[in-house]
């Protein structure tokens, strides 16, 4: 008895110690690193690609320009970038590549449904991340997940206070994807926070891969305003084909983060559109001064104007916000290595934003501050994409 007792025992450390490197803890992964090392999960190809290269072209600036001015105490950061195409079915590989491969900090994903599976795996290795897109509600969920975006919900009721303020009494058009979580999230708190007196005409579809929506277009045909919580493929390709069926030649179409980069996809002319094209948007990549015109300037030299949208302005001020996080935490007297862990990091820049830490003067925003519930708090712009013909 006293053998089988010993080797139980025996078998119990060792599985201990193959697990968490010691019971008191996780496996450090970065225990070698000699960069401090950012991950990110995003559609690098696939039809949401524009808005992945965005996040990884910005991210990647604002690493090079940390790195060239000294890094963190002359440490130097790298960002690890993989490709999900949109799908939750990659995150999980994605993921364990880049936390066994020594990422210590996360931009999290680009998209909400692989979000929706990050945020489960963060939280079980006490991973922060602050992402820049993804936008679902329940994106920040767990006490280590913070959005650099507005959150889902924020979205649907800010569209509707717009539509409260300007389309009081009259009948709007709804078009949305009924099964994803970003599009029915918005639509949800839109039309929680709808007045009474707007009366809506919903329409939806369920199918990525749908190209034809003569159905949809044909019943909101008489709608003045149409508003479209949804991403830029399904809506470019509602816009083309409603040419000539609208009956109002000055409708407008409204959606939200989804529209950004709708001017830039391959073989959709957005001129040819005759209604004004708008969205509710944190960046301008129109402005003239300041944080955003500088970002503009440097962003296009470097990488063209194709991809420049409000995604990758995020990502810009994501890398600077965890960086100065980590400063902030330095001066009150924290200790930062290259080589801790990932959790041992994460507790110390939860403090820090859960302790009222703010950035300001951003590309996205003057004054940029985090509720305990990690969505964000900063102001709202409506962005015209194309006037009206």
């Amino acid at each position: 008895m006293k053998l089988k007792k010993l080797l139980a025992l025996t078998l119990s450390a060792l599985l201990c110690l193959g697990t968490l490197a010691g019971c008191g803890g996780k496996v450090n992964y970065a225990k070698d690193n000699t960069k401090f090392i950012i991950g990110v999960s995003g559609p690098l190809t696939g039809n949401a690609a524009i808005y992945g290269t965005a996040v990884k072209n910005a991210a990647q600036m604002a690493v090079d320009e940390i790195n060239a001015a000294g890094g963190f105490n002359g440490i130097m950061f790298e960002l690890v970038a993989t490709d999900d195409a949109n799908d939750a079915a990659r995150l999980a590989t994605n993921y364990s590549s880049m936390y066994e491969g020594g990422m210590q900090v996360s931009l999290g994903t680009v998209t909400t449904q692989p979000g929706l599976e990050f945020k489960n795996l963060s939280k079980d290795d006490n991973v922060f991340f602050l992402t820049p897109s993804a936008s679902g509600d329940k994106i920040p969920e767990f006490d280590n997940g913070y959005q650099m975006c507005f959150a889902d919900g924020n979205q649907g009721k800010v569209a509707a206070e717009f539509v409260n303020d300007n389309y009081a009494g009259t009948t709007i058009g709804v078009f949305y994807k009924s099964d994803e979580a970003y599009s029915k999230g918005i639509y949800d708190q839109f039309k929680d926070n709808l007045d009474s007196s707007v009366k809506v005409i919903e329409t939806t579809f369920t199918d990525a891969n749908t190209t034809d929506f003569s159905t949809q277009i044909d019943t909101l045909k008489e709608c003045e305003f149409i508003f479209m919580p949804t991403y830029y493929t399904p809506a470019s390709q509602f816009m083309r084909q409603a040419k000539g069926v609208l009956e109002a030649a000055d409708a407008v179409y409204y959606g939200c983060d989804g529209f950004d980069g709708i001017d830039s996809i391959d073989g959709f002319d957005i001129t040819e559109i005759p209604q004004e094209i708008t969205m509710l948007s944190h960046f301008n990549s129109k402005a003239t001064e300041g944080a955003a015109k500088e970002f503009i300037d440097k962003y296009v030299e470097k990488y063209g104007k194709d991809t420049l949208n409000q995604f990758g302005a995020s990502a810009y001020d994501c890398v600077y916000a965890i960086f100065n996080a980590m400063k902030a935490a330095e001066q009150a007297g924290k200790k930062i290595t290259v080589t801790m862990s990932a959790s041992d990091l994460c507790d110390i820049l939860k403090d820090q934003f859960q302790g009222g830490f703010t950035v300001t003067d951003a590309v996205t925003g003057s004054e940029i501050t985090w509720e305990d519930n990690g969505y964000v708090n900063k102001s709202a712009i409506k962005y015209v994409i194309k006037e009206a013909n």
